[in-house]
């Protein structure tokens, strides 16, 4: 099956929707399927504001339609909804060719906390974008649950899984700060409501791995946290392996990929009780949520690596593929040909 993903979100950028991307693509080629996946690299590109590192592609409906028609998918999916995601909607809704979407991120929490947006409006035009889709797809029961109450329509499961081959205990990266050693893993930015972590005043070392827009106030305002910056591969792992719990305080992520990667590592999550740790970690073991996220790490700390390892094994790629491949709706190449002839390519 000759498959294509439109994202806005792509390498070279990193974080959790390119890892869930990538990784699905993989799989799926593992399964003799081939995929293709358009990303703002082919295309001129402004930076995104307040997230510079991610390019916002400036293109048109037909070149995006040009380069669909040249991989002749047998299915199509849009994995966002920026300027990629939008013009291959409007191409292909105006030729009748099915296509599938899924959610990912909560953008109207985000233009909320950043600009004051209300997440009535963001939702209109998030509703606008999907409903046209044959099927949407959600990543938690929590996400379902909030997508079918703002009128989102023909939803369908696609459970994340997390690389148990890759994260995995390993002997830990030399950190030599005083433990027990707090980490956060992940984008720092406003919505990762990183000063409630950063403010508590609990025994250990605050160690937080990643980048992004709110760095150096961040670093500023808490000079004895550690900022390492960004970790990748096996030494991301070795890094997760170093922490004795790994510390979740969002409340705005739809799922949080990097609480089953240090479960997989072995390590504890804390977080508080919110869609996304509700979903991932919940009554597992493998975790503790709690409203004072202080109580949530002191209790997470008492927790083996077993359970938290067990958990992620639970969580495998290859079955969250499949679920992937078996929501797509199947594109008819001669159906489609016609009516690109039709409509033209504009």
């Amino acid at each position: 099956m000759r498959i294509l993903i439109v994202s806005d979100a792509w390498y070279p950028q990193l974080n959790g929707v390119v890892r869930a991307l990538s990784t699905t693509r993989d799989r799926l080629a593992g399964m003799g399927h081939e995929v293709e996946v358009i990303g703002p690299a082919p295309f001129r590109s402004v930076p995104c504001p307040t997230y510079p590192e991610i390019r916002l592609a400036l293109t048109t409906p037909g070149r995006v339609g040009r380069l669909i028609e040249r991989f002749a998918p047998d299915a199509v999916h849009l994995a966002t909804e920026g300027p990629l995601g939008w013009c291959a909607r409007h191409w292909l809704k105006r030729r009748g060719i099915p296509f599938t979407t899924s959610f990912h991120t909560m953008f109207p929490l985000y233009l909320k906390l950043r600009g004051g947006v209300p997440e009535s409006w963001s939702f209109a035009l998030l509703r606008l974008f999907h409903n046209a889709a044959v099927r949407t797809m959600y990543s938690t029961e929590t996400l379902r649950s909030t997508l079918d109450g703002e009128g989102f329509r023909a939803l369908a499961q696609w459970v994340r899984g997390v690389d148990t081959d890759l994260f995995r205990p390993v002997p830990p990266a030399d950190l030599e700060f005083s433990g027990p050693i707090l980490m956060y893993v992940g984008r720092l930015a406003v919505e990762k409501n990183l000063d409630a972590f950063l403010s508590l005043d609990v025994p250990g070392t605050k160690v937080l791995i990643g980048d992004g827009p709110q760095r150096a106030a961040l670093e500023a305002q808490f000079p004895h946290a550690i900022f390492l910056g960004s970790r990748f591969g096996e030494e991301l792992v070795a890094h997760f392996c170093a922490a004795d719990v790994l510390v979740f305080p969002s409340k705005t992520d739809t799922l949080g990929l990097v609480m089953l990667e240090a479960a997989a590592c072995g390590i504890p999550v804390a977080a508080l009780p919110v869609p996304g740790p509700n979903d991932i970690i919940g009554d597992s073991g493998a975790g503790v949520l709690n409203d004072d996220l202080g109580a949530a790490i002191g209790a997470a700390l008492e927790i083996g690596p077993k359970v938290c390892r067990e958990h992620a094994l639970r969580h495998t790629w290859d079955a969250s593929a499949r679920q992937f491949l078996n929501n797509l709706e199947p594109v008819s190449l001669k159906q489609a040909a016609s009516a690109v002839r039709e409509g033209g390519t504009a």
